[in-house]
């Protein structure tokens, strides 16, 4: 009978001592658990809250982009309205401005070097000069036969348009000369039928209705009226 109560007795500690384990486990798997969830909600929340951060940093430099295109955009409008403005006061010129020929602009800007003439050149005899071919002749014709002789060569007799070229053809000249000045009525006029305006006559000058350049005198004022009829050398001008 000891024996018996004594084994009712062991079994009945065994189980309170199981119990008690099963107990204690289960209390550490539920501390475990609690930990496990906390630790969970943690990270969760802080994945929120890198969201959030990563969506605000996004919207901000998103801004930013849009406000730069914008200033782009301003400047790049107010720049091309500017260039707008200024660009035909640039490219057009005045309806009330002067025209002049290329010798007249030529002597207005002599530093400027006149085009390359390509094949085209003077002739043997003939003096270059800007865009012209002039000849001196050698021997003496009337004013008409002169002009007649110019324009069977491809010319006529030289006009004197400015001070280059009446500089220019005194200095490689050694006679007088017939140039393509004439009379008609109270007016003279070149053969090309402009009217005179720029003149180098000298003082006093001979009577006659055809124009005469003295190379003999200075540019300045070397220009003589002669009868047309008389002979005389003549200076021819061709055109490139």
């Amino acid at each position: 009978m000891y024996i018996k109560f004594w084994r009712s007795y062991g079994e009945d500690k065994k189980d309170e001592a199981n119990g008690k384990l099963s107990s204690d486990l289960s209390v550490e798997l539920e501390g475990e658990k609690g930990k496990q969830s906390e630790v969970n909600t943690f990270s969760g929340k802080q994945t929120e809250g890198n969201i959030r951060l990563y969506r605000a940093v996004c919207l901000f430099l998103t801004i930013i982009c849009l406000i730069l295109l914008l200033v782009v955009i301003v400047l790049s409008t107010k720049l091309c309205t500017e260039r707008e403005e200024t660009a035909p006061a640039e490219r057009k010129p005045s309806p009330f401005a002067p025209t002049c020929s290329q010798e007249e602009c030529q002597a207005l800007f002599p530093n400027i070097q006149p085009q390359h003439l390509g094949c085209r050149q003077c002739a043997n005899g003939w003096l270059t000069f800007g865009t012209s071919c002039f000849y001196l002749s050698t021997f003496r014709l009337s004013w008409d036969e002169s002009q007649r002789n110019c324009s069977s060569r491809g010319g006529a007799l030289a006009v004197v348009s400015n001070k280059r070229v009446q500089s220019f053809l005194t200095t490689k000249g050694k006679m007088q000369y017939w140039i393509g000045l004439r009379q008609k009525g109270a007016k003279w006029s070149w053969v090309n039928n402009a009217v005179l305006q720029e003149s180098f006559w000298a003082d006093p000058t001979s009577e006659g209705n055809c124009g005469v350049l003295d190379t003999e005198s200075p540019p300045e004022k070397n220009w003589d009226r002669a009868s047309c009829e008389l002979s005389s050398y003549f200076i021819c001008q061709l055109h490139l």
